[in-house]
Order: C-alpha cells, then structure tokens, then sequence
C-alpha cells in the first residue's frame, strides 16, 4: 500500500525536480548540519561565517532554517551566529545511540538548552523498542518533554526496518510528547528512505487527525541532490498538504545537499 501511494507521489512530483522554485522552498527548510568527530570551534566558527554572509552573497534566496551542531558546540554558535530568523539545534540525549543513562540523558538535554540551543534532537531508544520495552521508551522521552522546550525524536529509522515499527515508533514518540519526528541520525545505514519518510508522515496525518496536534516531520541521512530534497517534500505535501511543508513542520538536515541545492539554483557553490 505505502509502495503504491509512493509511486504515484514519486509520478505526480517528476515535473518538480528542475523547477528551481520548489528547489528553493526546499533550502528554506534546510538544517544546515555539523556532526563531524573532527568537529572544533575553527571549523563551526567558519560555518557559521557562512551563514551570517549568505544573505549578502544571495540576496534572492531564503536563508536556511537552523544550523545543527554537537552539544559542544553550541557555544561556538551563540556567540557567531548573527542571523535571528536561523534557530540553533543541537543533538542531544547520548546521541547517536542514546545508550546511556537516563539521568545523563536529562543531563545533557538541560545543558543544550542553557548553552543556547532553541530545540535538541534525541534518539529514540531502539535497543529498547526492539526488544519490546515500550514503555521505557516512552518514559526515555517523557523525561525530556517534561523539561518543557520543543525536541525531535530520532527514529533510527534503518535499525526499525519495517513499516510496523516505524509507525509505532513514530506514535510513541509523538503521544510522549514530541514536536518533530526525524527518520535518521546519519551514523547508521540504512539511512532516510522514501518509504520510511512516508510512514511517519502517514503516521503524523493519523495523529493530527486523533488528536489537532501537527507535529513535524525532518528527513535527514544521506540526502544529497535537490530531486531527493523535493521528492520528501512532495510526501509532506500529498500527506499532510502544503501548510505542512513550511520549516515549522518540515526541515531536511544537510550537509551536501544545501551546495548542491544552491548549484541546481544560483549555478556556484557557498558552503
């Protein structure tokens, strides 16, 4: 059934993949993404350098949505980023495995927000949720909601591997109290797939319509060219609609893509 209703999205949307106008819809919702082990305050610095130049260098383009970086980092992004529209993420919560201890979790969670982080992204606990402790999982991410600022919760989405358990996953994470479901954290392979992409976003339409709630979806790990970027964003748009493809409820995160994005747009290259 998703196999279907993709191939008819994937059909619907080949128009879309020279028309630089959804390629720029799609930058809007970029999360400009750090997550290197070589990471330190020269390279973030010159990143965010970037950043604060871009509105200069292409005066006809939006600006991206948010940069996302380390916790050690967030310093290093306060104290350079100059532009207010883009927000700070950071991974938290013992990413990328969220193998720790929950006070840890909590921990590191409460310091990214003070560092200045305007949301974290955490890991849903998938050791966990495989060997069906449900119920911790949930309280994994309860712990965090109840600290009262907005997060994602990653689904490893490659580790889950059916339809089943991403829809699952997906509900738990959302009744517990998350504003964003994200497919992948980049460390793991499988990363974000269309597939994967769909049944979250089947499953935050089944949840908006129990419930009033959006809550956002963020497509990242492994996406490069703008025909990807625009293809995830035609899923939002077919499932939930175009309100839903704003960078309030849809963001992509990004290293590559965003160069690749502004080559198919502006023919050079900025990041």
């Amino acid at each position: 059934m998703i196999s279907n209703d993709l191939n008819k999205i994937l059909a619907h949307t080949e128009d879309g993949y020279k028309d630089k106008n959804l390629f720029a819809k799609c930058f809007a919702c970029l999360e400009l993404t750090s997550l290197n082990f070589t990471d330190n305050a020269s390279s973030i610095s010159a990143m965010i350098k970037k950043v604060n130049d871009f509105p200069s260098a292409f005066p006809d383009m939006p600006e991206i949505a948010a940069v996302c970086v380390f916790p050690s980092m967030l310093k290093t992004v306060r104290e350079n980023l100059a532009r207010q529209k883009v927000e700070i993420i950071s991974v938290s919560g013992g990413f990328p495995a969220a193998q720790t201890f929950r006070t840890v979790q909590i921990a590191e969670a409460v310091n990214a927000y003070t560092e200045g982080a305007d949301e974290i992204d955490v890991v849903l606990s998938v050791g966990k949720f495989l060997d069906g402790e449900y119920e911790e999982v949930a309280k994994d991410i309860r712990v965090i909601a109840d600290i009262g600022r907005r997060f994602k919760v990653i689904l490893e989405t490659g580790a889950l591997k059916t339809s089943e358990s991403i829809y699952k996953a997906a509900m738990i994470a959302m009744e517990n109290g998350a504003n964003f479901i994200k497919t992948s954290t980049g460390k793991f392979e499988p990363a974000a797939t269309h597939e994967a992409f769909m049944t979250m976003a089947l499953a935050v339409r089944d949840f908006r319509e129990r419930t009033g709630k959006n809550i956002g979806l963020k497509a990242a790990g492994g996406i490069v060219t703008s025909k990807d970027a625009v293809i995830y964003r035609s899923i939002v748009k077919h499932v939930l609609g175009e309100d839903s493809c704003t960078p309030q409820y849809f963001r992509i995160g990004a290293s590559r893509l965003a160069n690749n994005l502004l080559m198919d747009i502006e023919g050079k290259n900025w990041f």
